[in-house]
């Protein structure tokens, strides 16, 4: 189990924001922190500290800048996820990511693109592919959602799904949208679901913001489950969590 840093940027600055409200209206989404640091300081610091497979996410247009700056802060070190597609992922890894992550091209129309995903593949490799699973709880499942989660499809995460896309990317990348940013606990029946999945890697974002929320996924992921940490971190602004205790922790 490792702690996975993230530098999520929205208009062209760090900020940590509150996932369900992000929209394409314009309307500003309800934002917990906005950073006077650079993308490049933020990926300065999670090198320092050795945490390798942190995510550089960028939330919605505007933010190639500082997503740049902060993949060239540290080459090889963090993975980039927004707006990736067939045609720019190599791109993107020239700049230095050491993966891509990838949803909404992946899933669109309401459901899962095999073709774009195969093509996907086939440009860069599945072990520079990490697929974006992150949903929003509908009745009994977990729908997955796209367009910086707006969007829902009509791919639900089950081991028959999870099962077929481990063999097109080296692991998943998972934010239960409902609890993103909120601070309020993770959705512990996503976190059981997965932890009784045996596969490739998973990384859990959404909702941590206690030490007992950590152990939570640590005990139902069985050890095998990452975990990114926003709104309560203390680089972020948040009180309930210290980023050197989880980097000392947790660290690669």
């Amino acid at each position: 189990m490792r702690f996975r840093p993230c530098i999520d940027i929205h208009q062209g600055v760090v900020k940590q924001i509150v996932g369900s409200s992000l929209t394409d209206e314009g309307d500003s989404p309800k934002t917990n922190f906005q950073a006077d640091k650079s993308s490049g300081w933020y990926a300065s610091l999670y090198q320092k500290d050795n945490l390798f497979g942190g995510h550089v996410i960028q939330l919605g247009p505007g933010n190639e800048k500082a997503a740049t700056e902060a993949l060239e802060a540290w080459p090889g070190g963090m993975q980039i996820g927004g707006g990736i597609h067939a045609d720019n992922a190599q791109q993107w890894l020239d700049r230095g990511a050491s993966a891509v992550i990838v949803t909404s091209w992946v899933f669109h129309d309401g459901t899962l693109d095999m073709d774009r995903l195969k093509q996907l593949v086939n440009r860069i490799g599945k072990n520079r592919l990490v697929l974006d699973l992150s949903c929003r709880r509908t009745e009994n499942s977990y729908t997955i959602v796209t367009n910086r989660w707006q969007t829902f499809t009509r791919e639900i995460i089950d081991f028959p799904l999870l099962d077929k896309l481990s063999g097109y990317c080296e692991e998943f990348l998972i934010h239960a949208v409902d609890v993103e940013g909120k601070c309020s606990g993770i959705e512990t029946g996503l976190v059981e679901l997965l932890g009784k999945w045996a596969g490739i890697p998973i990384t859990y974002a959404g909702g941590i913001h206690s030490m007992e929320d950590i152990h939570q996924i640590r005990k139902m992921g069985k050890g095998y489950i990452d975990f990114t940490v926003g709104s309560a971190l203390d680089i972020f602004g948040g009180t309930q969590l210290k980023y050197q205790d989880l980097a000392g922790r947790f660290g690669s």
